[in-house]
C-alpha cells in the first residue's frame, strides 16, 4: 500500500465530529459557483452558465458538512436541464449529504431572440433567470424566478401635461411554482404583455416611433403592472403561487416606485372574512 493512500485511509473526518454547542444551522454549503449548463427552452435547447448556491440543513450535532460534495453533485450533472433533472439534482443533494432539507438556486442569463414590431429585425433579449429548489423530508417545491425589464409610461404626467408624459425602465420579477410546465418564455410573456410597451434590442425608427407611442397609449402606474400581472397568474390554472415585484426605476425622481403581491388570492377565506359580522358601534347612551 503507497504512503499517499495511507495517508488518505488514516484522515480524519472532522466535519463528522461531534459539537458541544448543539446549536443546529438552517443552511450551510457553497455560493457563487459558476458552471456551464445547458437548458431547455420552448423549442430547443440553449448553452449559458449557471451561478449556484447549494445548501443543506446541518443538526447540531455535526461540526461540519462536506462542502466538496456539493461541487461533485455538480459536475455530474453535465446533461440538459429541465425541471424534472434540476429535481433530480435536489434530491441528490439531501441525499450525498445526508440532510433532511436541501437547497439549490441556479441564476444564469437566458436569451430569447425578438423581433422589432414594425420592421420585423430579429435581435436577442437578456432575461435574468433562477430556479429555486428546496427538498424537506423526501418533499420538494421547484419555483421559477424571471427579471423582465420593460416599459412603463406614467398615467398621472400624461395627464396633467400640456403634452408629453414621463416614463421609465421597470423591472418586473415574477417567480412562480406551478403544478405543471411553464415555460421561462411564457413568464416573459406575461410580464411584457402587460407593461407600457416591450423592450427590444434593435429599433429602427419607424419601430422607436411604434414603441413610443405604444406607452403613451398604455399608461401604468407601477400598482397598475403589478396587478395585471398577477391577475393574468390567477387565472393560469397550472400556477400554484407566485410572488409578483415590480420596480419602476423613475426618470424625474432620484429614488424608485416598487410594489409586490404574493397569490394566488385565498378566496375561501376571503370570502369567510366577508362572511363575518362587522363591529358593533356602541352608542353612548342619552345621543
Amino acid at each position: 500500500m503507497s504512503a499517499a493512500l495511507t495517508s488518505i485511509q488514516d484522515t480524519h473526518d472532522v466535519q463528522a465530529s461531534p459539537d458541544l454547542r448543539r446549536i443546529p444551522i438552517n443552511k450551510v454549503g457553497v455560493k457563487g459557483i459558476r458552471h456551464p449548463v445547458l437548458v431547455k427552452d420552448r423549442s430547443s435547447a440553449q448553452h449559458t452558465v449557471g451561478d449556484f448556491n447549494m445548501y443543506v440543513s446541518l443538526p447540531q450535532d455535526f461540526k461540519g458538512t462536506h462542502m466538496s460534495r456539493f461541487v461533485e453533485i455538480l459536475s455530474g450533472n453535465e446533461h440538459a436541464l429541465s425541471v424534472e433533472s434540476f429535481r433530480g439534482m435536489l434530491f441528490e443533494v439531501a441525499s450525498r449529504l445526508g440532510a433532511e432539507t436541501g437547497y439549490i438556486e441556479m441564476k444564469f442569463p437566458y436569451f430569447v431572440e425578438k423581433r422589432a414590431p414594425v420592421t420585423g429585425v430579429a435581435s436577442l433579449m437578456d432575461y435574468e433567470v433562477t430556479f429555486l429548489g428546496r427538498v424537506s423530508d423526501g418533499v420538494d417545491s421547484l419555483s421559477t424566478r424571471v427579471l423582465v425589464p420593460a416599459t412603463s409610461l406614467c398615467p398621472c404626467s400624461k395627464k396633467i401635461s400640456a403634452y408629453g408624459a414621463h416614463n421609465q425602465r421597470a423591472h418586473i420579477t415574477l417567480t412562480v411554482e406551478s403544478r405543471e410546465t411553464i415555460w421561462i418564455e411564457e413568464l416573459i410573456d406575461i410580464a411584457e404583455q402587460q407593461a407600457s410597451s416591450q423592450l427590444y434590442g434593435v429599433l429602427k425608427r419607424p419601430d422607436e416611433k411604434f414603441v413610443t407611442e405604444q406607452a403613451y397609449d398604455n399608461p401604468k402606474f407601477v400598482e397598475d403592472l403589478a396587478r395585471d400581472v398577477a391577475q393574468a397568474l390567477n387565472s393560469d390554472p397550472r400556477v400554484i403561487s407566485y410572488t409578483v415585484e415590480v420596480e419602476n426605476f423613475e426618470s424625474i425622481h432620484n429614488h424608485s416606485a416598487y410594489a409586490l403581491i404574493e397569490g394566488p388570492p385565498k378566496v375561501e377565506e376571503e370570502a369567510e372574512e366577508a362572511s363575518r359580522p362587522g363591529p358593533t358601534t356602541q352608542v353612548p347612551p342619552g345621543l
